[in-house]
């Protein structure tokens, strides 16, 4: 649940997850909850049933009125020729119409536009519809919910592409090297520092290594890295981010920092906050920032270890600053490299 929260503070994932709940959301509603109640429909786009029932009584009007004008009219409003050939089919088979008034009706719709064989059936007659010569039969129109269902999923694939680009695909894989370059107003861009050689120095080369840089002005600074096995396999990610500010105005004075590490095997995400000389010391900051992880006072080469069920991960303080002003002595960060080191642990 905590690496859900950390996931949706990020403006494009909370953008992605926002579009496609509001899908979802927007197809309930107008699908189940409030769908479209359509009046003074056409009489081409009623049911079968009811297009028989109007030309039931089209039929009994022009044999009562003769007005051929008018009959006509309202036949060609159910539709295209095979639509309307079709609807004087099933009422000419339909054993409660007068045959003689059928027959009538349909003697007036042959002498306009139509041929009709009349195949004769015990106490019914039935109407087989063919094409008049010169006349071509109209295709039906596209399913409107056909294009529905067709624009929602493009919908959903532009998003899941949207998600990938921005967001999946820049997560770094496996063994990795990052060296994010950073620039602010006050500073020049970090250049990239020497990882540690851990297999020089005798220990176990760890399956992922990182560098990550803060500098002071990056208010939104938040980065986070995928950590996968030297086969490919998914086993968690790492990160660290902005926990605490002091002051007011801009740039944002940062006072702690949150290391953390998820494991995919694990029921919880470790958090360690990094704090300033004097968050650390200061019994209201560091009391406030217990709850978000252990506290740790930053001090330069300082290791600190963070462990999971099946990982282990040792953030080294590479390089820090604090900066200088009205607020007290080593109060916040100017600047921070840390280099973020994980093993996965021997089961």
């Amino acid at each position: 649940m905590d690496r859900i929260r950390e996931q949706l503070n990020r403006p494009i994932v909370a953008a992605v997850a926002a579009g496609i709940l509001g899908l979802i959301i927007g197809l309930l509603y107008a699908w189940q909850i409030n769908p479209v109640v359509y009046t003074d429909a056409a009489v081409s786009n009623l049911r079968s049933d009811l297009k028989e029932q109007w030309l039931m009584m089209t039929i009994d009007s022009y044999t009562v009125n003769k007005n051929a004008d008018l009959a006509l009219t309202r036949y060609k409003l159910l539709g295209t020729p095979e639509e309307q050939l079709a609807t004087l089919s099933a009422v000419a088979s339909n054993p409660s119409m007068d045959p003689e008034a059928v027959a009538m009706f349909q003697q007036l719709v042959v002498g306009s536009s139509t041929v009709l064989e009349v195949t004769a059936a015990p106490g019914t007659q039935q109407v087989a519809p063919t094409t008049a010569p010169g006349t071509t039969a109209a295709t039906p129109g596209p399913n409107l919910t056909v294009w529905v269902i067709v624009l929602c999923l493009l919908l959903l694939v532009v998003v899941g592409a949207a998600f990938y680009f921005l967001v999946m695909r820049k997560r770094p894989g496996g063994n990795a090297t990052i060296f994010p370059v950073r620039t602010s107003a006050t500073e020049p861009a970090v250049a990239p520092t020497q990882q540690t050689d851990y297999a020089a120095e005798g220990q176990e080369p760890p399956i992922a290594q990182f560098m990550t840089t803060y500098v002071l002005g990056e208010d939104a600074y938040d980065d986070s890295f995928s950590i996968d096995s030297p086969t490919g396999e998914f086993l968690g990610e790492c990160g660290v981010g902005i926990s605490d500010t002091i002051g007011v105005g801009d740039p944002k004075k940062v006072t702690a920092f949150e290391v953390w590490l998820f494991d995919k095997n694990d029921i919880q995400t470790v958090t360690k906050v990094l704090m300033s000389e004097h968050a650390y010391n200061d019994p209201n900051i560091s009391q406030r920032l217990m709850s978000k992880g252990e506290p740790v006072v930053v001090e330069p080469g300082q290791h600190i270890v963070l462990e999971t069920a099946t990982l282990r991960l040792e953030a080294r303080v590479v390089d820090m600053n604090y900066g200088q002003g009205a607020l007290p002595q080593n109060s916040y960060f100017d600047r921070m490299t840390l280099e973020l080191a994980i093993w996965q642990k021997v089961q």
